[in-house]
């Protein structure tokens, strides 16, 4: 199966931003979501998880060299049911993908939102 894109919801310097729904995301190696043109030192994703049970989610590492710390593994957190985690900033020299991406993988189906933090105010 496909990964589903994980479109930016960008945060407005100086404004609001309604809350946005978010991505749900399919779970399982191989699935999961994409983040396309990844910025990670601005990227935060909120994950939710509804699923009835609790999960993981994994921020896979990247491949060199466009990654040289991926050897450091996927970042992997718990989400308990009911719960909404937080992750992020991370940084592109451990999780960026050859084509620029960032990958997130649930092991429960889980709604995943990428924000962007403005880089200038």
């Amino acid at each position: 199966m496909a990964r589903t894109a994980v479109p930016y919801s960008n945060l407005v310097p100086n404004g609001g931003l309604a809350d946005p729904a978010g991505t749900a995301v399919t779970s399982g190696a191989g699935n999961g979501g994409q983040v396309a043109n990844a910025f990670p030192e601005l990227t935060l994703f909120r994950v939710v998880n509804a699923s009835g049970g609790s999960g993981t989610v994994s921020l896979l590492a990247g491949t060199q060299p466009a990654a040289i710390a991926s050897g450091q593994g996927p970042l992997t957190v718990t989400v308990a049911d009911g719960a909404t985690q937080w992750i992020g900033p991370v940084e592109s020299g451990r999780f960026v993908q050859p084509d620029g991406s960032l990958i997130v993988e649930t092991s429960a189906a889980m709604t995943v939102t990428a924000f962007r933090v403005p880089r200038n105010t």
